[in-house]
């Protein structure tokens, strides 16, 4: 089997947008690369964005260049595989390796706890892929200068050390060069959420133990059928996704089911919400609800269950959500291919740290504070507690709304509490920090009918951050930030990670509330009773 897309109860309801593709040749023309597929706007950038419908067959050419990559680090006893990239370059690869349980760290963080944590991991070990593809990622470029650092002072030339993957000409790839660190080079006409099957994906993974040619192996088999108009699992997806929200059902719940694969949701979320959220439109991936609660919800499992299923291969998946996706995005009206509101937290950021210099952040008064939980925000002046507070976002979610939880802490700390998520809550507040905070999303989504999403700064600026600024105007925010105890520098920039952290927290959040839209920043001023009296609060209304 290559992929299977079963529609079930929503079959009907597609059938009308599907048949009008057809009708107008979307499914040849697309398969093809034509352009010209989502209006006369969109042409100039999707002319240069379709390169992931060859990359079955064109990705093949790299294979030979990582196969020697793989055999420098295994002679080098390099076990331990880093990945410094954000959104499309870290997200593919760690699905890959989840799903084949091969070891690999991403760093798609500025918090400084984590990093720390992955620079005192088996440093003699290491080798670390910097993915890019502009070449000129903050975060990217900090953990490539962290790195750096760290294998000078224990002796090491990074050049043994440091892979890069980038696109052609970026500035990446000259500092690469400069340093004489292995270049691999991306295919520049792929978007970077479309980059799964390129240097992005494949690099790291095989560097970490996956077998990246089944991957598009499976890809390959696939591909044929993604231009016919009958037995298109593309097309059929790509409409389902299209027809959904055409309806007001705008928010895709994604299950995992009974599946081989493991964590596709999230890459998922990525793809579709950076796609897709935009002019006001969009669809809105929720990834960790188990069930569609609400008539502007609908449900799609990965892997074999009942009901609207994606089955199949991952290569075979990374392609068919792909394909759909862009086919959602004609249905939808709006270009697929562009992220225009994606730069705006990004150019908060420079402007606030430029603005405070070697000064404060301006972080701003809390309106109030609750034990180790500061409240900073424009809320109404009778709220007395954090109860109060997680009450009031609840009821300001508008009718078709959503709550966005977007928290900038250790994402990684929490798996040393491996009862999360089997535990009861009081088992789980004697764990890391009272529990992960991402148990918040569901403590909240509990007592809501409403979609609610969580995502780890900055990691979710480059995937949902688009949605979030670029969607309906229909979400309200929840941030969470935390102490830093142990910080980062950056060599030869004037921030460190955790300064650069919250200056992103802040830009983001002005970008969101420059809009009208609701949103409260929680500060937890000790990380640990932070968390734990947050989730034990939100548990408690």
């Amino acid at each position: 089997m290559t992929i299977e897309v079963t529609l079930g109860d929503e079959a009907d309801a597609v059938a009308a947008v599907r048949d009008k593709l057809v009708a107008e040749g979307v499914p040849a023309a697309l398969a093809a690369g034509d352009p010209a597929l989502w209006g006369p706007q969109a042409q100039p950038e999707a002319a240069i964005r379709l390169g992931w419908l060859g990359l079955p067959n064109t990705s093949r050419e790299l294979l030979p260049e990582i196969a020697k990559l793989v055999e420098r680090a295994r002679a080098a006893g390099l076990d331990h595989v880093v990945l410094a990239g954000m959104g499309g370059s870290s997200l593919a690869p760690e699905v890959i390796c989840a799903t084949e349980d091969v070891p690999l760290t991403v760093l798609d963080t500025t918090d400084p706890h984590q990093v720390r944590r992955a620079l005192a991991d088996r440093l003699d070990r290491t080798v670390v892929v910097v993915a890019s593809k502009s070449g000129g990622t903050v975060e990217t470029d900090s953990h490539r200068r962290v790195y750096e650092q760290a294998f000078r002072d224990a002796g090491i030339d990074p050049a043994e050390r440091i892979v890069v993957v980038t696109d052609p000409g970026s500035p990446l790839e000259r500092a690469a060069n400069e340093a004489g660190y292995p270049v691999v080079l991306a295919d520049p006409n792929v978007g970077g959420r479309y980059s799964a099957l390129t240097a992005f994906g494949l690099v790291p993974s095989a560097l970490a133990g996956a077998d990246v040619a089944k991957l598009l192996d499976d890809a390959a088999a696939v591909a044929p059928l993604l231009a016919q108009d009958e037995g298109n699992p593309g097309l059929d997806l790509g409409a389902l996704l299209g027809a959904q929200a055409l309806r007001g059902r705008d928010k895709l719940i994604l299950r995992d089911a009974m599946s081989d694969i493991t964590g596709l949701p999230d890459w998922i979320e990525q793809l579709i919400a950076e796609s897709t959220g935009k002019e006001g439109k969009g669809v809105l991936p929720v990834v960790g609800a188990e069930a569609a609660e609400a008539d502007d919800q609908f449900l799609v499992s990965i892997g074999p269950d009942s009901g609207t299923t994606v089955d199949g291969p991952l290569g075979a998946q990374f392609l068919v959500w792909e394909y759909a996706t862009a086919v959602a995005g004609r249905v939808l009206g709006i270009n697929p291919f562009d992220q225009p509101n994606v730069a705006e937290s990004k150019e908060n950021t420079t402007r606030i740290l430029e603005e405070a210099g070697d000064g404060p952040l301006p972080t701003g008064t809390p309106m109030l504070t609750d034990g180790p939980v500061e409240v900073y925000g424009d809320v109404p002046g009778d709220l007395k507690n954090l109860a109060d507070v997680l009450t009031w976002l609840l009821r300001s979610i508008p009718e078709r709304g959503y709550l966005a939880i977007m928290a900038y802490l250790d994402r990684e700390a929490a798996f040393d509490a491996a009862v999360v998520g089997e535990a009861s809550f009081e088992e789980m507040t004697e764990t890391w920090a009272g529990a992960d905070v991402a148990t918040l999303r569901a403590l909240l989504d509990y007592r809501t009918d409403h979609a609610v999403t969580f995502g780890w700064g900055p990691r979710f600026l480059h995937s949902t951050g688009q949605y979030h600024k670029g969607g309906p105007s229909a979400g309200v925010f929840l941030q969470v930030t935390g102490a830093v105890t142990d910080d980062i520098e950056v060599p030869g920039k004037p921030y460190t990670l955790g300064r650069l952290q919250l200056a992103q927290a802040l830009g983001d959040l002005g970008a969101l509330t420059s809009r009208g839209r609701p949103a409260v920043r929680l500060h937890l001023t000790d990380r640990v009773a932070g968390v734990r009296h947050l989730l034990s609060v939100a548990e408690e209304l």
